[in-house]
């Protein structure tokens, strides 16, 4: 089973995540998470600088916010993708957890 983790401090995006999903609440939690899948929300402050080394990152953020996305890519993302697209993705990104 996919260890799944999300550091996503908007109360209304964490609540799209299922019960499966260890919420990181702090950036040093982001920073040591043990997870094979990481979900980022890279909108947020000093997000970029706390990105896990070991997992498989995805991360998000508002689709006018192409500088972020882009540097979230440079910061170790393996993908940044525009908030809506990436919503869109999350029960597909979810349901690889079973496998």
């Amino acid at each position: 089973m996919t260890r799944i983790a999300a550091y996503v401090p908007n109360l209304m995006d964490r609540s799209r995540f299922v019960g499966s999903v260890e919420i990181l609440q702090t950036l040093d939690e982001l920073k040591s998470a043990d997870a094979d899948l990481v979900l980022v929300d890279v909108s947020k402050p000093q997000v970029l600088d706390h990105l896990p080394a070991e997992a498989r990152v995805i991360g998000f953020a508002p689709h006018v916010d192409t500088e972020i996305l882009e540097l979230a890519k440079a910061a170790g993302c393996m993908e940044a993708l525009p908030r809506s697209i990436f919503f869109q993705r999350l029960p597909g990104l979810l349901g690889d957890s079973d496998g």
